[in-house]
């Protein structure tokens, strides 16, 4: 009877500890990314979440009201100090309040507390003490919270009318005023029933009673939303988080970037990646084919290799200075005297760009994808070619129907590498297209339709203003961490994109191509 032995594999001495170390790294390196989502996630998306409202009562009788944002110890160890996020800044100038904890009385959580959101002055908070229609009829009580919901329903549905009617008749037909000397029928009825709905959403009036006192008139048509998170359910908490995080996507920013949405920088990021890839993908193919394949192999072409690989590590600040120098006051000012002499001295080409910046951002790429392009066409055996060509196809028959469809998973490598690259980077657009605030996206329904020469919001660029340059840098910096984690998952999907692609043409074309 034979039994079945087993032989224990042995690494040569030494290959075990790298080994070790090897996984060590790749552990770490994944436990960082998931840390660093998972801050991005917890301080993002937890800003939408309903935080509970405190009434807080101090040891000299002043009272605030506001939500418990985070807890930091007092210089040489004086004890603990809070801050609490009270809004009503039309009232004293602030929205934020720190309090030493050894000064607080007493914090209960009042159900009536209420937390509004207005189109100016950011948040209020406060006790509702009336509702006030056109007509000057006073609601108070438990019956004002229901008027109040049924108002802002109203007005929600009314706005989202009146940008309809904006975005599908009106600028479709700016400019077009006129049809056979008269005023174009359809523009003026448009407009009218505008002036109606903007009728409709003014009148009425909220009067708020503040923990400190005060009284505060807010109208009705300032509001965006209105909550009691004291009295919320975990389901209808769950509810306004997912209302605020679609919100957050599909509006455009306000507030100087410190609130709003962020979905004309969405558009602008994945609009210029996509153009980007376009222009760079065939100038960094042709030139790997002919650095590869078509030039001799000298020193000449040893020394564009080498200059190759050097522009990929020049900074992109230089590549955003050459677009500004060569694109926007070279080729769009050339462009403006030659096609927008009408429009002079106000540029049309002349400035900053969808155009130029997506350029810009294929010339900053160009290099990677030129580098992996030839990297994989290097790996190609030879006897792919000779078999070609001895089977009777030409040479540029073996390029298109041999090579270049086996060197393909490398050039949608070149291609990841260089949409990670161009999605993040902020210097170079600063100076080539790149605006603060850009309301309307550079695709509509007017011809050309794509509009190459309009300014566009990025992601990158959002951040880093809503971060630095905004006048309240606590709300703001929330919304810094939510489009971080949003700026992450656009690069993450359109990579993946790619990498489906890659690894679907890898096993069309066999294991040699894999990567």
């Amino acid at each position: 009877m034979r039994v079945a032995t087993t032989r224990r594999l042995r690494l040569p001495r030494g290959e075990g500890a790298g080994a070790w170390l090897s996984a060590g790294s790749v552990a770490l390196s994944l436990l960082a990314l998931l840390a660093l989502l998972g801050l991005l996630a917890m301080r993002g998306l937890g800003h939408f979440w309903p935080s509970p409202v405190a009434l807080v009562v101090l040891d000299d009788g002043r009272q605030l009201a506001g939500e418990r944002v985070r807890e930091v110890p007092l210089a040489h160890g004086e004890g603990l100090e809070r801050l609490y996020r009270t809004g009503n800044r039309d009232l004293d100038g602030a929205r934020w309040d720190w309090v030493r904890v050894s000064a607080i009385d007493a914090v209960s959580h009042p159900a009536e507390l209420v937390v509004l959101e207005r189109r100016r002055w950011g948040e209020a908070i406060g006790r509702l003490a009336a509702v006030e229609d056109d007509a000057g009829q006073r609601i108070e009580g438990e019956a004002a919270w229901a008027a109040l919901e049924a108002r802002l329903a109203e007005l929600t549905s009314l706005r989202r009318a009146r940008d309809t009617l904006r975005k599908e008749v009106i600028l479709p037909r700016v400019g077009v005023f006129e049809v056979e000397g008269r005023l174009d029928p359809d523009f003026a009825s448009a407009n009218a029933r505008l002036r109606e709905l903007q009728a409709a959403m003014e009148g009425g009036r909220l009067i708020l009673d503040t923990a400190e006192g005060e009284t505060l008139v807010v109208p009705l048509e300032q509001l965006l939303s209105a909550r009691r998170p004291n009295a919320m359910s975990p389901l209808d908490k769950l509810t306004a988080w997912g209302s605020g995080v679609w919100r957050f996507l599909s509006e455009g920013p306000r507030a100087a970037n410190t609130a709003g949405g962020v979905w004309p920088a969405i558009f602008g990021t994945v609009l210029m990646v996509m153009l980007m890839s376009i222009l760079v993908m065939p100038f960094g193919v042709l030139a790997a084919i002919y650095l590869n394949e078509v030039a001799h192999q000298g020193r000449m072409t040893r020394l564009v290799r080498i200059a190759v690989r050097n522009l990929a590590g020049v900074p992109s600040i230089v590549y955003g200075v050459f677009g500004l120098g060569v694109f926007v006051y070279g080729v769009g000012g050339r462009m403006d005297e030659w096609f927008f002499d009408e429009t002079l001295p106000s540029p049309t080409f002349g400035t900053g760009g969808l155009l130029w910046a997506s350029l810009t951002l294929a010339l900053l790429t160009l290099p990677v994808v030129i580098v992996a392009t030839e990297e994989g066409l290097a790996r190609i055996p030879d006897q792919q070619r000779e078999g070609a060509l001895a089977l009777g196809a030409t040479r540029l028959e073996m390029l298109s129907r041999v090579v270049l469809p086996m060197a393909a998973p490398a050039m949608l490598t070149g291609m990841i590498l260089a949409v990670a690259r161009a999605a993040g980077e902020v210097a170079p657009l600063m100076l080539v297209g790149v605006a603060k605030l850009a309301p309307q996206v550079p695709v509509d329904a007017d011809f050309p339709f794509l509009h190459l020469e309009r300014k566009f919001m990025h992601l990158g660029y959002h951040i880093f203003d809503a971060a630095f340059h905004g006048g309240d840098v606590q709300a703001a910096m929330p919304l810094v961490y939510a489009t971080a984690l949003l700026l992450v998952l656009v690069i993450l999907v359109l990579n993946l994109t790619a990498i489906f692609l890659r690894h679907h043409l890898s096993t069309r074309h066999g294991a040699l191509t894999r990567r």
